[in-house]
């Protein structure tokens, strides 16, 4: 049965060693709340402490302070004393690394959490069978685990984490060890599986495109800090600051001066142009501002006159079958502009006007 998980205040701080003299704050006051059902991802870059959240619900790490809560029930609480351990939370795990158990065949590594949890031998095969058609491995079931693949093999660990039901499944970037399109393919069966069975899921990754296929939620993490938690729409079209714009692709930053603003709109000056830009935060007129912008959103040619349109030059061309990228010289620098289809419109030297659409636009404080 999928239950809610609340975090609040979550800091997990770890003491000096010899390479980092200081202590450093791996997590610095993390809160969020997955309602039952829900897929919340956590992502950013190595080191940023998404690892580390996860582990601190799994109760595999012990945090400095904070409130961890599954179901209402209060499973860590360093300042009362209470820290249930791994064994006793029912959560789900998926590792990074397959995690199998090579002397086993795919059934007894499935059946394996339910004979720890003393489920009586003639009850499992229901619970197996069950699991295994969900990870699409029914055929699999008596074949050792070591003649797999490793999207197989990974299906199979799936399949364990799920056999007993957990309240919570967490899932430490089960697809960075699988090639290109075995994590295709399993990246889009993941959700499928998950909201099939109805499971609380909170899953970590480095990778946009995970995130968006899989989260009904993101959560982007840096330093320690959870900067945004939104629905993938929102987190790439109303980026929080700038580095939530940049590390979800908007990689096009306009250096600017915001010369005034009416509420959430803003125009910057560059290079005694005026753009019209949507405004992050309570940046005052007269201040530096950088506009972040993501290159599917600027528009070559565009078909209708309007605001923010500026003459260019395109500097170079990277053509990609599916799309092409031009580097545009425009108000003085250069931005990045993404055309989607296999036909290369624009040659290297030519002058184009350029579109940048205002409403994605977003201008941050400098």
């Amino acid at each position: 049965m999928s239950a809610e998980l609340r975090v609040e205040n979550l800091r997990k701080v770890f003491p000096p060693t010899k390479g980092t003299p200081l202590a450093k704050a791996a997590i610095d006051d993390v809160s969020f709340t997955i309602a039952a059902g829900e897929i919340v991802v956590l992502l950013g870059p190595s080191g940023c402490g998404k690892t580390t959240t996860l582990r601190c619900v799994a109760g595999l790490e012990h945090p400095t302070s904070g409130r961890i809560a599954i179901g209402g029930t209060m499973y860590t609480d360093p300042q009362a004393g209470v820290l249930v351990p791994p064994r006793a939370r029912n959560l789900g795990m998926v590792f990074q690394s397959y995690a199998v158990w090579p002397h086993m065949t795919v059934r007894q590594n499935v059946a394996y959490p339910l004979k720890a949890r003393g489920v009586k031998r003639s009850e499992q095969a229901g619970f197996i069978e069950e699991a295994l058609s969900l990870v699409e491995l029914s055929a699999y079931t008596d074949r050792p685990v070591t003649q797999l693949s490793g999207g197989q093999m990974q299906r199979v660990a799936l399949a364990r984490s799920m056999v007993y039901q957990p309240q919570i499944l967490l899932l430490d970037e089960p697809l960075s060890n699988l090639d290109a399109q075995l994590r295709l393919r399993l990246r889009d069966d993941l959700r499928r599986i998950i909201k099939r069975v109805g499971l609380t899921a909170l899953y970590v990754t480095h990778d946009q495109q995970e995130a968006v296929v899989l989260g009904d939620r993101i959560g982007v993490m840096r330093d320690g800090l959870l900067l945004q938690l939104a629905a993938p729409d929102e987190l790439y079209n109303r980026p929080a600051d700038i580095f939530v714009a940049g590390f979800t692709g908007a990689s096009n930053v306009i250096a600017g001066r915001l010369v005034s603003r009416d509420g959430a709109r803003g125009d910057v000056a560059v290079a005694g142009e005026t753009l019209i830009v949507r405004l992050a935060g309570d940046t005052a007129a007269g201040s530096a501002v950088s506009v972040a912008l993501r290159p599917d959103n600027v528009l070559l040619e565009p078909a209708n006159a309007g605001p923010n349109q500026f003459p260019g030059r395109v500097t170079s061309r990277n053509y990609q079958g599916t799309q092409t990228v031009y580097e545009v010289n425009l108000l003085g620098q250069t931005i990045e502009a993404l055309e989607v289809g296999s036909s290369i419109r624009h040659a290297v030297g030519d002058a184009v006007t350029v579109a940048l659409p205002a409403e994605v636009c977003w201008g941050y404080g400098a």
